[in-house]
């Protein structure tokens, strides 16, 4: 029987954003990971349109869990979803379950990264994720995954994680309100018991977890030409450029970020970089 989203038994989303993003460091002192904008997007925002896209919106159906810059996160997610604190510090993928088990009271859960960048082969947002539900007994644990590259293994056979996975309420009533992760917690076994199926995504995803695949994702979502935000000032010359609201640049931005506020002075030419205010730039040209 399909799962409905809604009501006793029905599904609700989580959406984790309580890492610190060290990866991202230094433009992670700034924002969470979950906050740091993708095509003038933050990437939770991406994630709560992305659920809503598959019928799962407002405190009641969707939760965000934070601990790391936690009242930005809170602030910025205000009553569109039901905020779980991790004041003690992240308590990992499975972990965050165990502490919202009262919350999830009984129904399947799609657990999403918030910094997950997920571009599906249509539109609107979540025919992606919409997989993951489509049919689904409420029984087998399900995995969004990508193609391993050629040549290469993924985490599971041929199949690489992409973000999202839908679990069932018998494989997450127990699991401990600590740190603790899914891939021990509720995969493997769940690999091992013959009940994981893997749900094959082809289209875009990223992790965003390092400057290089953030500045990938940047790129993708301006469909690799320029995006520039409303309130923005351009008197220069942009290439494959992402420029937030309130920015100005003066100078040249080549496959570059320019953040919310940020400057670009006349003098200067940003190259496959992230720019933050008018002095922090952080390289994202592939390692």
């Amino acid at each position: 029987m399909p799962a409905s989203p809604s009501g006793p038994g029905g599904v609700c989303a989580v959406l984790l954003a309580a890492g610190e993003g060290q990866r991202l460091r230094p433009l992670t002192e700034l924002l969470p990971k979950a906050l740091c904008p993708v095509g003038n997007v933050p990437l939770l925002d991406r994630a709560m349109a992305r659920v809503a896209g598959a019928g799962l919106a407002g405190p009641e159906s969707v939760a965000v869990n934070a601990s790391y810059l936690a009242d930005q996160v809170a602030a910025h997610v205000g009553d569109r979803a039901h905020v779980s604190l991790e004041p003690g510090g992240p308590l990992g993928t499975a972990g965050a379950l165990g502490q919202l088990r009262d919350w999830i009271a009984g129904r399947g859960v799609l657990v999403g990264n918030s910094d997950a960048y997920l571009a599906g082969l249509a539109e609107p947002p979540g025919p992606d994720i919409a997989g993951l539900l489509d049919g689904w007994d409420g029984e087998t644990v399900r995995l969004l995954g990508r193609p391993a590259e050629p040549g290469s293994r993924g985490e599971f056979g041929v199949w690489r994680f992409a973000g999202f996975s839908l679990l069932p309420w018998r494989y997450v009533r127990d699991l401990p309100a600590r740190k603790a992760e899914l891939v021990r917690e509720v995969w493997r076994p769940a690999e091992a018991a013959g009940e994981l199926r893997v749900i094959g995504f082809r289209g875009t995803y990223l992790d965003t977890g390092t400057p290089a695949t953030y500045l990938a994702a940047n790129l993708h979502a301006a469909g690799g030409g320029v995006l520039v935000a409303d309130g923005a000032t351009v008197a220069g010359t942009l290439d494959k450029a992402v420029i937030g609201a309130g920015a100005r640049v003066l100078g040249t931005v080549t496959r570059s970020v320019v953040w919310p506020g940020g400057y670009v002075g006349p003098d200067e030419h940003l190259i496959d970089a992230i720019r933050a205010g008018d002095g922090m730039t952080v390289s994202g040209a592939p390692r």
